[in-house]
């Protein structure tokens, strides 16, 4: 039996030298996964260049009050090269399966605002001590059902939205509450302070403008309701005489900052093909207006400039993003949803460079469902900054998007960085405010 067997495997390989070869098709090879990885058509690799960015004087912050759209931004702020951790202070609950930390920490007059994964609003000092704590969970209601929102602060006050459908004031000094306005929808965008106005998105995809003194409505603005909008509301940008609202749908709309009146509307139209997440149409990143330029990025893999007095179009690339951008000095720099740090050109769009950050949270393949979480960037001492959910703060050559500094960041970053008076904050997944100097 074994011998008719080894003498039929020798047949076989004896036929099987007189085939034919293989035949190898001449052409250039297609790397069959890019076409997961690009827009709407296969993208091209990109070749890093590294380009002279000649970056304006560094600011010295001293508040830091509303959300990046807000009108008070500066492009470079004042930050040390080679920061360390000076204080963590505890602010609440943080992260866990059912809730999660969704509020950036805000600066005004020396204290520090934050959000927990509840509803519990805090106010920290600049040396980490605790000022005073206010659980905002209406009577009824659990904190555990609180889920988004938002900090915005300003003369005095503090205005937070909150999962439970509540606009809130505050004295910034004691906790007191001043005033609330109840929402239509949930309270899960972040508020915008200006022209003697709260401007902030709800999540049923209803724009809001409410006196800041009184908390009365002064006016609304309505966009289409969309099942897919999954992703929070993006806080307002504030220009001129115009609010520019970002929607659920992918819709931009802008209307007279004082009196609600509509300017113009435009939509984000496209996504990433074999991408089930693109089919998601919010938008993820805050509309962000700088240099006469509005910037808004979505989940469906696009990124457009457009004037914001008119809404038209100026270039769109084939990139979606997490966050808002940051443009200054020519260069828009962005977290890109695919997880890499990209350097646009502020005219064209082009993408300069690329690098990639640390992916999924577990190497093995099957495991692989989880990734990390990249916030930022922003830029300070010289420097492009990102605070990551894998417990570090990078900081990037703006020229070549090289890595040249890093620091540990205890827990793991779930908020973006902010920088106010050469202190940068950031809250950790573990419910703590860090400060780095």
């Amino acid at each position: 039996m074994r011998q008719a067997l080894l003498i039929g495997a020798l047949g076989l390989v004896a036929l099987a030298g007189c085939e034919e070869r293989e035949r190898i098709l001449p052409g250039q090879r297609e790397d069959l996964r890019a076409i997961f990885d690009g827009g709407a058509e296969i993208a091209e690799e990109t070749e890093n260049q590294t380009v002279a960015l000649a970056l304006p004087a560094p600011t010295n912050l001293a508040n830091w009050e509303s959300a990046s759209g807000a009108p008070a931004r500066a492009p470079h702020l004042a930050f040390s090269t080679a920061p360390t951790l000076i204080f963590a202070a505890n602010i609440g609950d943080g992260d866990s399966r059912k809730a999660r930390i969704t509020a950036d920490p805000v600066v005004s007059e020396g204290r520090i605002f934050t959000l927990d994964a509840g509803a519990t609003v805090a106010a920290t000092s600049t040396d980490g001590a605790s000022l005073w704590s206010v659980d905002l969970t209406p009577d009824g209601d659990s904190t555990a059902d609180a889920t988004g929102g938002g900090v915005a602060a300003g003369s005095g006050k503090v205005f937070v939205s909150s999962g439970f459908g509540l606009l809130t004031s505050l004295d910034a000094a004691t906790g007191a509450i001043l005033w609330q306005q109840k929402l239509e929808g949930t309270g899960s965008g972040t508020p915008v302070v200006a022209n003697g106005l709260v401007y902030v998105m709800a999540g049923d995809d209803t724009g809001w403008a409410v006196d800041v003194a009184s908390g009365r409505v002064r006016w609304q603005l309505s966009g289409t309701p969309d099942v897919a909008n999954v992703m929070g509301a993006p806080a307002p940008a504030i220009t001129g005489d115009l609010a520019i609202f970002a929607f659920g749908d992918g819709e931009v709309q802008s209307a007279f900052a004082k009196g609600g009146l509509p300017r113009w509307a435009s939509q984000l139209a496209g996504q990433r093909r074999f991408d089930a997440g693109s089919k998601v149409s919010d938008i993820t990143g805050d509309p962000v207006v700088s240099g006469g330029t509005l910037y808004v990025g979505s989940a469906m893999g696009r990124l457009v400039a457009m004037r914001p007095e008119s809404g038209e179009r100026i270039w769109t690339a084939s990139e979606g993003t997490t966050a808002p951008v940051w443009p200054v000095a020519g260069a828009v720099f962005a977290v890109s949803d695919k997880g890499e740090l990209l350097r646009l050109a502020a005219a064209t769009g082009e993408i300069l460079w690329r690098v990639p950050l640390p992916g999924f949270v577990k190497d093995r393949p099957r495991r692989q469902v989880e990734r990390f979480v990249h916030h930022g960037p922003i830029v300070a001492g010289g420097r492009v900054i990102v605070a990551s959910s894998d417990e570090v703060l990078r900081f990037f050559d703006p020229t070549s998007g090289a890595l040249v500094h890093s620091v540990d960041l205890p827990g793991g970053a779930t908020t973006a960085p902010v920088i106010a008076g050469g202190t940068l904050y950031v809250v950790s997944k573990r419910g703590q405010l860090l400060a780095f100097r």
